[in-house]
């Protein structure tokens, strides 16, 4: 006999019944004018928030017909472009591995020191459609296919560590609520809407994600200043069969930045394409992105005790707990050839791997596996996508009785088509090899076959009030007034003050904060919580982007705000040493055409002032003359060139002849610390040592940037 389902509390949501899960997540019931939800066949659904699985923490079963209807369904809403991460843009690198790994993977990739591997990478966003802007506030796809000598092999990743949801047969819901609302086709690329909150406000799983995405990392400064993460465990096994689990981390080399929201704002309309021009200027100059893959290795035994249940993918292991070993580099340092060819068509799938490499039982990984096969077929139209170079092996053989079919471009040769066969030599084909071949980690499963959420993914609001309380008061401030800002554009008072009771489960400073900013008439009771918050996790500096900045001012953009009579050996000067530190000057004049240096030499300009505000710079020079600072003190976007440079927090660095333009801008009687004045060519290493930092975040309390 199963055992009975725990006892649910029953709750109301106006005129909405409900009960909690033991995981507390939110059934909604049927009952009065509530209909009751059925599958496409018609067949009433019990429970839609869990998939079927083998055991408490068991894997997902293949029969579960509602999660894979559900899945199936979602998969092929839309052709051709993705569902989700339709905005991306691909290049290609090698991975060089630093070390033999033989003690933990016999991954083919990992056995020999200095050895380098093709990779494709995607970086994306997720909810906007292909033609949204770059820097909508969004997580950003992070998936890397390895090219191996023993097939192909995707980590398919986000530049944040968790997700939103614990298991997968949510994901349509999640998705659903997170694009523009149904009936109106908006906002596009944005959260900040009723459906999507609604939905946070009842999915405490998702809260430690909310933190997250309410952070900077959701408005990354570029692609190659983000980090990428597996999100899920996997298991490596090494040749005598050992499994040891795994997270996977993409560490930035030359470090993590971001922008502030109203610069954000001000650059999507300036340039739509910013990351993908970025990244694009960064591989046609030679300055080529650097990541470390790094590994987090633990046994069963680190599982067992771990505070969190690491199938859990809502948690983290951090890296205070479990440091990162550090294993290879990843260099991007080709552009695709053909942006459809390679950046739409390429696929990618959790379920690609290596021998070495195997899935847990992480019940959003396993509906993944299926989901992204599944996707494939309808998104390009054949089950023969492996066929499309950029998604073909390069390293390795394909070999198999795999045949015919739409866009087929090879069959297998010989008189054999099936196996096995007595046929001999290249007649016959290919043959098993359980030497070579993929096996899976041989993993004890018991346990009743239930719809139910394990016990252990229970906590919600610990590694939330981790998260936050980990971060800088300057990213607080940020995350406080990001929420307040969503929040506001959602109509419905009910929802504003349901999110605001799950903040109060996660600190309760930050609620009064977003309260107050909402302005609600009275502060909720926080909400029914599974488990209660952990209020002594340590804090973690490495979930802090402005605790791991950059070392250097290396590949960053300075704008050179210039006009004719600009001081040529200044600006040569600040070249200099912008050059020397691995950094970009841009000029921003007058007319595109460039302006006439004190020496008569032509300067060129690569911005027309109004195509160049300095929202598109890490840091900004207003080098003028006295008869151009006269002039541009007349010209709106001059004006502000420098004042959102201020607003900012960046780094200023002006020529004395500058100040009508400032005076004119409203903060010549405001310059910090965080402006500098040069008037020779020798100040300029100074101000460019000083960039280092990114930013003065000593204004922000005054200007209020963000």
């Amino acid at each position: 006999m199963a055992k009975q389902d725990r006892k649910r509390p029953t709750e109301k949501l106006g005129d909405v019944a409900f009960e909690r899960g033991n995981g507390g997540e939110v059934h909604q019931l049927a009952g009065g004018d509530v209909p009751t939800l059925t599958t496409q066949q018609g067949v009433p659904v019990a429970d839609d928030q869990n998939t079927l699985k083998a055991g408490e923490r068991g894997p997902s079963l293949l029969e579960d017909q509602i999660f894979r209807e559900k899945i199936f369904k979602f998969d092929h809403e839309r052709i051709p472009e993705r569902v989700v991460h339709a905005r991306g843009y691909g290049v290609h690198g090698y991975f060089e591995n630093y070390e033999p790994l033989s003690d933990v993977t016999s991954a083919d990739l990992f056995q020999r020191a200095g050895e380098k591997t093709p990779v494709f990478v995607r970086f994306s966003t997720v909810a906007g459609n292909k033609g949204s802007g770059d820097l909508a506030r969004d997580v950003r796809g992070f998936a890397v296919k390895f090219y191996t000598r023993e097939g192909n092999w995707d980590i398919v990743g986000n530049n944040i560590p968790i997700f939103f949801i614990q298991d997968a047969i949510k994901f349509p819901d999640l998705i659903h609520a997170a694009k523009q609302e149904p009936d109106r086709g908006f906002p596009q690329a944005q959260t900040a809407h009723d459906n999507f909150w609604d939905y946070m406000s009842l999915t405490p799983e998702a809260m430690a994600m909310v933190m997250w995405i309410m952070s900077d990392r959701t408005i990354p400064r570029s692609f190659r200043f983000m980090e990428g993460f597996g999100i899920h465990t996997f298991r490596f096994i090494n040749a005598k069969g050992k499994s040891t689990f795994v997270k996977f981390h993409w560490k930035p080399k030359q470090g993590m930045q971001s922008v502030v929201w109203n610069e954000a704002l001000k650059i999507n309309g300036a340039d739509p394409d910013f990351h993908r021009r970025d990244l694009w200027d960064a591989i046609q100059m030679g300055d080529y992105p650097e990541w470390e893959l790094g590994f987090q290795l633990f046994d069963e035994d680190f599982a067992d005790k771990f505070d969190f249940d690491v199938l859990d993918p809502t948690k983290i292991i951090p890296e205070e707990i479990l440091p990162v070993k550090r294993v290879g580099k990843m260099v991007l340092d080709r552009c695709v050839d053909n942006f459809f060819a390679e950046t739409e068509q390429v696929a990618f799938h959790t379920a690609n791997l290596v021998p070495g490499v195997d899935h847990t039982n992480d019940p959003l990984l396993q509906g993944r596996n299926f989901s992204y096969l599944d996707t494939q077929l309808k998104r390009l139209g054949s089950p023969n996508f492996t066929h499309i170079p950029v998604n073909a092996p390069r390293n390795a053989n394909v070999c198999n009785f795999q045949q015919d079919g739409h866009m087929a471009m090879t069959n297998p040769k010989g008189r054999a088509n099936y196996e096995p066969n007595s046929w001999g030599g290249e007649m016959g084909g290919p043959r098993e090899n359980p030497e070579r071949g993929f096996r899976s980690h041989p993993t004890e499963i018991g346990g009743e076959k239930r719809r139910l959420r394990a016990e252990s993914f229970s906590d919600h609001y610990s590694q939330a009030r981790q998260f936050y309380v980990s971060q800088t008061e300057v990213e607080q401030g940020h995350m406080a007034l990001a929420l307040t800002f969503e929040l506001s554009k959602v109509e419905t008072p009910a929802i504003r003050s349901r999110v605001v009771s799950h903040l109060l489960n996660i600190d309760e400073e930050l609620a009064k904060k977003v309260a107050k900013g909402l302005r609600l008439e009275t502060m909720p009771a926080p909400a029914p919580a599974a488990r209660p918050t952990k209020m002594d996790l340590a804090k973690s500096p490495a979930l802090s982007i402005l605790m791991n900045g950059p070392e250097s001012f290396k590949g960053r953009k300075i704008g050179v705000l210039v006009s004719d009579g600009v001081d040529a050996a200044l600006l040569a000067g600040l070249k200099k040493a912008a050059k020397a530190e691995g950094a970009m000057v841009k000029i921003v004049a007058p007319m595109i055409g460039g302006v006439t240096a004190s020496d008569g030499s032509l300067v060129e300009g690569d911005e027309k002032v109004d195509g160049g505000p300095s929202v598109l710079f890490d840091a900004v020079a207003v080098l003028l003359s006295a008869e151009g600072a006269a002039t541009l003190a007349k010209e709106p976007t001059a004006k502000d060139f420098v004042s959102d440079a201020f607003a900012h927090c960046k780094f200023i660095a002006y020529s004395p002849e500058a100040m009508p333009l400032f005076e004119k801008a409203g903060i010549a009687d405001d310059l910090d610390e965080g402006c500098m004045e040069i008037g020779a060519a020798g100040e300029a290493a100074g101000f460019v040592t000083m960039c280092r930092k990114l930013r003065h975040w000593k204004r922000e309390p005054m200007v209020k940037a963000v």
